[in-house]
């Protein structure tokens, strides 16, 4: 079951605690970490997941695997299944009684990066687009029970709002 819940204004403090310890992690490798994701926007219903975007700097590509160890040492999970789709991303995952975390872990710069960031911009300062999204969001979370159908109901909203609206956030 997919759970979608009201915005829980604590989020932010979870995504800086979590920012701060993955930054101590890797301190020579990490140069920025972004709060993603339906939990960086205020008021948006989300699934309870802070997802957390660091980044090594852009054309340090090698530098992803040497985060692997310092953030497993943080008690995160490291996915490598997905790695065969995204090999630009390394992807861990905390599940804890007071904490849910997704790590996103990218070139600076990259297109994901990019992406990522627009999208999350375009919903903060778009309140009917950020409403739509929470609607389709709850609607599918009724029809999906695996998240990974989930996700992928969602692409075609967030692709035709980046269309629509460009990393800027402006129409096209």
């Amino acid at each position: 079951m997919i759970e979608i819940v009201d915005y829980d204004p604590e989020w932010p403090r979870l995504f800086e605690g979590a920012a701060a310890r993955l930054r101590a992690a890797a301190p020579s490798l990490i140069v920025a970490v972004e709060h993603i994701g339906s939990t960086a926007v205020p008021g948006l219903a989300a699934k309870p997941i802070v997802d957390l975007m660091p980044a090594v700097a852009t054309g340090r590509l090698d530098d992803l695997d040497r985060c692997v160890e310092p953030f497993v040492a943080l008690g995160y999970e490291y996915i490598a299944k997905y790695e065969d789709e995204l090999p630009y991303r390394r992807f861990f995952k905390l599940r804890a009684a007071d904490r849910q975390h997704n790590v996103h872990l990218v070139e600076r710069g990259s297109e994901f990066w990019v992406r990522h960031r627009a999208f999350r911009d375009i919903l903060r300062t778009h309140p009917p687009v950020a409403a739509d999204y929470a609607d389709l969001k709850r609607s599918l979370a009724l029809r999906y029970d695996d998240v990974g159908p989930y996700t992928d109901a969602k692409t075609g909203f967030i692709e035709s709002t980046l269309a629509a609206l460009g990393p800027s956030g402006t129409p096209r």
